[in-house]
């Protein structure tokens, strides 16, 4: 092998091992492996970045900006509601929503067109009583097949059409050239995808909506006056919540966090207790020990006014999420200090919704109190799960980290419109207000 042979090699097997590894994001170590072969000598350094200047790169960059704007725009949304029926049978609702997803993949990214469908495919999953596999596979081939109608649907399209434009005796291919045999292909894959494809899927019932499960949740519970836990030593505590599968990591009293108390220190009314337990648990641990739910709001007196800039530029962010919202609550422009939860948290419509924090969503870095998010949005914050251990914060100033899930409480309409302003993705529905329906 030659010395350039040897050297690309290197190259792509380093590509390739970082690929697996993923510690770094797929487009760095692309862009990493370009100035490598630059400096190997391999790629010359003013044909370095000249592919970005091909037709199909751009192509490609131009529908995936198509593509953000379908999804924020919302007209997927009214699209699938138009297509897809309320009440179909599954061969009729699996046929809707393949060839949705055919037609979206035509015009726009295969990968952003399931990103919008697989949303509505849980939900239709959950209505038919499917897993959610009989659904979002069939939604896997009807994008792919949908990129063969157009030269858009799919970068090697772009490529091959490219290519064939270059030379001097074939010109490029046109927009719908593709379809005279994308078309009919599409029509029987969907067909068949319908009748016959779905019901070969594996029925994987733990890929149900159901059967997701996060890592214990960080919450703050209180001890009221007149509790039973009382003048109790923290090792009677910790005796109960082992035997709920439930564990005690700090307290707080006084605004002072004391970090693992000791067994014979004795609780006062007042005190919070922060407590590492599954989401199914909280409802008896706040029953046997006589706790309630500390909500998110500040101590007492405390104005905002010592909040720093960052703080500041926080609740302008939550500001702006509220605003594009179109909610700012009953007190929208005062600070959380000593307010009144908003009648919304006591509406028959409240409810107990999961949501994880997206890599990209507006929320990460800030926190419960930066956001306002009891007197703004009227959502009160009852737990946090975190994969990684935390550091000494409290609930209501811990801030938030991409692969966070987070326990709200709210009106349902105020929790969705604040998962679609700050970017968060709520997680399957589980039964939580048959646990919690008597801390209401």
């Amino acid at each position: 092998m030659s010395h350039d042979q040897i050297a690309i090699t290197v190259v792509m097997m380093a590509v390739i091992g970082m690929f697996m590894w993923g510690r770094w994001r797929h487009d760095m170590v692309a862009v990493g492996a370009l100035l490598a072969c630059v400096v190997l000598g391999l790629v010359a350094p003013g044909q370095a970045f000249a592919g970005f200047s091909h037709p199909a790169v751009v192509t490609v960059a131009c529908v995936l900006v198509l593509s953000r704007g379908l999804q924020l725009s919302g007209a997927v949304d009214v699209l699938s509601r138009a297509v897809l029926p309320d009440s179909a049978r599954p061969t009729a609702s699996i046929a809707a929503l393949a060839a949705l997803a055919a037609v979206l993949s035509a015009f726009m990214n295969n990968v952003g067109a399931l990103a919008l469908l697989m949303p509505v495919a849980i939900q239709v999953a959950s209505r038919l009583d499917l897993p959610p596999g009989k659904l979002l596979m069939p939604l896997a081939f009807g994008s792919i097949l949908g990129g063969t109608m157009t030269l858009i649907g799919t970068p090697p399209n772009l490529i091959v059409s490219g290519f064939r434009g270059s030379r001097p005796d074939m010109g490029a291919f046109g927009m719908f050239d593709f379809s005279m045999v994308g078309l009919p292909l599409t029509a029987v894959g969907v067909v068949f995808i319908a009748l016959v494809g779905w019901r070969l899927v594996p029925a994987r019932k733990q890929a149900g909506t159901a059967g997701f499960e996060t890592s214990s949740y960080i919450t703050e519970l209180r001890v009221p006056e007149k509790s039973a836990i009382e003048g109790k030593q923290v090792r009677e505590v910790t005796r109960v919540l082992a035997d709920l599968d439930a564990q005690m990591l700090d307290l707080v009293r006084n605004d002072v966090y004391v970090r693992s108390p000791r067994p014979g220190k004795v609780l006062r009314a007042g005190d919070i207790l922060v407590l590492e337990a599954n989401v199914g648990v909280l409802a008896e641990v706040l029953s046997r020990l006589d706790l309630k739910l500390e909500e998110d709001k500040p101590p007492a007196g405390s104005d905002g006014a010592d909040k720093g800039d960052g703080a500041r530029q926080e609740e302008r962010v939550g500001a702006g999420m509220a605003k594009s919202s179109g909610r700012t609550g009953p007190e929208g422009d005062q600070e959380e200090g000593g307010e009144t939860p908003p009648e919304s948290m006591h509406d028959t419509e409240a409810g107990l919704v999961e949501m994880a924090v997206l890599p990209e969503s507006r929320i990460v870095g800030s926190s419960a109190s930066d956001l306002l998010l009891r007197s703004r949005y009227g959502i009160n914050l009852l737990a946090v799960a975190r994969q990684d251990s935390f550091t000494i914060a409290r609930l209501r100033s811990l801030r938030f980290k991409p692969g966070d899930v987070l326990l709200l409480q709210g009106r349902r309409d105020v929790l969705n419109e604040f998962a679609y302003s700050s970017g968060c993705v709520p997680l399957a529905q589980r039964d939580l207000n048959r646990s919690f329906e008597k801390l209401s």
